[in-house]
Parts: structure tokens; sequence; C-alpha cells
């Protein structure tokens, strides 16, 4: 069974390269694996990281962030948010919290006492014109999501569109953000401006990817051959087994990269800037 996409002569991507989640830290109440390694920038651009997190309360305190967007995908059970602009929540599995950081915000994030939750945290990079915008916060609730029904199929639509189908989530930099479930042997195409880079996360099962077939398993990001000389594009995934992944991708920024700690600026002086401003109080709203 294959799910159609609405586009057609598209190009058909392929898979440019396969990165395994690679462990970095390990205590008895948080285990991190990275799933996008820092530094790339252009290689990821717009994305920077993406950590593969499980963890309990006392992992995280509060801390700041600025000129990002961070994307947290709750797989395994239940995180409670709180920021200091009044934003916060509790999410559950396969729920989304899109916080954008803007000029500055405060927040913490941790599972209820005597659990551990599992989630993938992705920071999308905002444009420079945009990075002291105002902080929002977005619950991005799977069961409210606009969703592909196929026969051994499932494709829910966090950010962007699928097959004609889109979500109303508000964007800095325009972002196609879907999760993608198949049985065993059930095939599905997901389209994507020729314009966009971006990866499939494998967060269980095996399965094949773009025009060429690649392999790829849990705990795997594979990403995705450029398609700039063409309008429109897309990625095929088969699953060998029962298969869920994440897909995104986005117009890369083109722009400077600085970061420290929690800010990612365009300059030093701005990074300098932003822990003189949180020092001095100026994230409080």
């Amino acid at each position: 069974m294959t799910i159609p996409s609405e586009t057609r002569a598209a190009t058909e991507r392929r898979v440019a390269r396969v990165h395994d989640a690679t462990l970095v830290n390990e205590t008895t109440i948080h285990r991190a694996r990275e799933a996008i390694m820092p530094g790339l920038w252009r290689e990821h651009d717009p994305f920077l990281l993406m950590m593969e997190d499980r963890f309990q309360t006392g992992a995280f305190g509060w801390h700041p962030h600025r000129g990002i967007e961070t994307i947290t995908y709750v797989i395994d059970g239940h995180l409670e948010h709180h920021d200091n602009h009044g934003g916060g929540g509790v999410l559950g599995p396969r729920d989304i919290q899109l916080m954008t950081a803007g000029r500055g915000i405060l927040h913490v994030e941790e599972p209820p006492k005597d659990e551990t939750v599992y989630v993938l945290q992705l920071w999308l990079n905002m444009p420079a014109a945009e990075k002291m915008s105002e902080p929002r916060y977005q619950d991005l609730r799977a069961a409210e999501m606009p969703r592909r029904v196929e026969p051994g199929a499932e494709v829910t639509i966090y950010s962007g569109s699928s097959n004609g189908q889109r979500a109303d989530t508000v964007d800095h930099v325009p972002l196609t953000l879907v999760e993608v479930d198949l049985a065993a042997g059930v095939s599905a195409v997901q389209d994507l401006p020729g314009s966009y880079n971006g990866f499939v996360h494998v967060i269980h099962g095996e399965g094949r990817f773009g025009a060429d077939a690649t392999a790829g398993s849990a705990g795997q990001t594979l990403w995705l051959e450029r398609a700039t000389s063409a309008r429109d594009s897309t990625i095929a995934v088969t699953a060998e087994t029962p298969l869920r992944v994440l897909i995104a991708a986005g117009p890369p920024l083109n722009e400077p990269v600085v970061t420290s700690g929690p800010f990612v600026m365009n300059t030093h002086e701005q990074i300098n800037q932003a822990y003189a401003d949180y020092r001095a109080g100026h994230f409080n709203p």
C-alpha cells in the first residue's frame, strides 16, 4: 500500500548521509544521545541540534534561551513545561511543544515526580531580523493536528503540509514537520519544497528511505540530498517493520551562526549582549 503525494513531476530525494545517535551523557536521572550534532551549521541549516533525552525531575532547572525556537516531541511519558511569560502545560506521548525564545525567555521542563520522560528536542534557528521577536509558546497536541489516514498508514502534520492538508502552526521559519506511522510493508511519500533542507529521524522500527531505498533504523537520522534546483520534491518512506519517523525540513537561512550555551545569535557582540541582558533581568516580561 502506498500513500501518494499530490506533487507531480517532483524530484525524488535521496539520502545524503546517515548519523547514528551518540551517547553524550548518562546519569541516574538523565540519559542523552545526540541525534543532530551542533557545529555543522551550513550542512544542517536551519536546524542547529537535536537531542534524544530520557530524564527525571531535577535533570534540568530553570534556564534561558534567546534567538531560537525549540521543538520538543514527547516519545513516551509526560512533560510539564513552565516559562516566565505565562506559558505552560502538560504534554503526553506524540504531543509537541513549540517554544519561540525570541528576545529572551526563561523556562523549565520536567516530568511528573517519579516518572521518566522520553523526548526529542530540536533547535531551530531564527532569522537575524526576527531573533528579537516576542517569546511565544504553542502546544501542538497530536489529537488536534490534521492527519492523512490510509490503511496501514497515518501521517500527523504538526507544521507545514502533507498532500494538501496543512497545519495552522505559526512559524518564524517555514517548517514542514510530520510524524509518519506505517505498518510493515506500507509506503508513504511526503512532499517538500525543493529549496528545503531536511532529515528523517527514525523513532522506532526499520525502513527504506529515499530514491535509493537507503536503510534506516531506530536512533538514526537520515539527511536528505538537497534539491535546490527543483521547485517540488518528495521523500519516500517504506516500512520493513512497524515504523515511526519524524520528517523535518525548512529553508536554509544562510546567515552567520554564533552560539554560546543557550543563546544563538549572528555575532559575538550579540552573544555578549544576551548574557548582559539575562544578568540584568531583561528576559522578564
